[in-house]
C-alpha cells in the first residue's frame, strides 16, 4: 500500500487571503496597524502561535506573551471558520481523486490547527477523502520537527509514503522523517527549489498522478 500525506496551505489550498483578513482583524482589535498580504503570506508556515508572534513583531512590539495569548484566542474565533476568501490550486481535486482510484491512502498533515483544516476541506468537499488529519495542535510538536508526520503515517497502518508540501517547512519535516517528498513549487516557499530537498516537483497538480505511479515503480 502507498499512501500520499498532504500539507494543507500552499499546498492544496491558497488560504493566504483569508489567513490575512484574520489577521488584521485581530490587530485592529488591539488598536495595532495592519500588514499586507505578501507580509502576512510570509508569516505562514509554522502554526497559528508563530503567526500570531510575526505579527506582533511587525508591529514594532517586543514579545508579550499576555497580548500574544490574547490574540491568539481571537484569531482562532474567527479563523475556525474563513473559508470565503480561500480556494483550491488547480487540480487539485481530480489528482486527490485519480490517486485515490489508483489505491494511494490520502492524508493531511499541516501546522493549521486541526479544526480549521477540518472545515475548509468539508468546504470544498474533500474531507470524505483523507484516511487521517494531524494538525498543528493535535501533539505538542509542529513541523518541521517529525512527530505530527510519523503519526500520520503510523495512523495509516506504515504505509510506503509520499508526503507532499510546498515549505521549506516541509522540506525539513520529510528530511527528518526519512520520508520522500514530493514539492508543490507553486505554494509558499522562499528558497529557490534546486535549494530545496525533494524527490519529485511539480508545478502542476494535473502532472502529480502520474509523478507518483513512477515514484519507487
Amino acid at each position: 500500500m502507498k499512501a500520499a500525506v498532504f500539507d494543507l496551505d500552499g499546498t492544496l489550498i491558497d488560504s493566504a487571503a483569508d489567513i490575512h483578513a484574520a489577521g488584521n482583524a485581530v490587530l485592529a482589535v488591539e488598536g495595532l496597524p495592519p500588514v499586507t498580504l505578501e507580509q502576512s503570506r510570509s508569516f505562514v508556515g509554522n502554526g497559528a502561535g508563530v503567526y500570531i508572534q510575526r505579527l506582533i513583531a511587525a508591529c514594532g512590539l517586543a514579545p508579550d506573551p499576555v497580548l500574544e495569548a490574547r490574540m491568539y484566542r481571537r484569531f482562532l474565533e474567527g479563523y475556525e471558520t474563513a473559508v470565503g476568501l480561500t480556494t483550491l490550486y488547480p487540480g487539485v481535486e481530480a489528482a486527490l481523486r485519480d490517486l485515490q482510484a489508483d489505491g494511494w491512502v490520502l492524508a493531511i498533515c499541516t501546522n493549521k490547527p486541526v479544526a480549521p483544516a477540518r472545515a475548509v476541506l468539508a468546504h470544498f468537499g474533500l474531507l470524505d477523502l483523507f484516511a487521517a488529519i494531524y494538525g498543528g495542535d493535535s501533539l505538542p510538536q509542529r513541523k518541521p520537527d517529525p512527530a505530527p508526520l510519523l503519526a500520520t503515517i503510523a495512523d495509516l497502518g506504515d504505509p510506503q509514503t509520499l508526503f507532499v508540501g510546498d515549505s521549506e517547512v516541509d522540506a525539513e519535516c520529510a528530511v527528518r522523517a526519512g520520508i520522500d517528498f514530493a514539492l508543490f513549487t507553486e505554494g509558499y516557499r522562499k528558497t529557490p527549489v534546486a535549494q530545496m530537498p525533494h524527490q519529485i516537483s511539480f508545478a502542476d497538480f494535473a502532472d502529480l498522478p502520474a509523478k507518483a505511479r513512477l515514484w519507487r515503480a
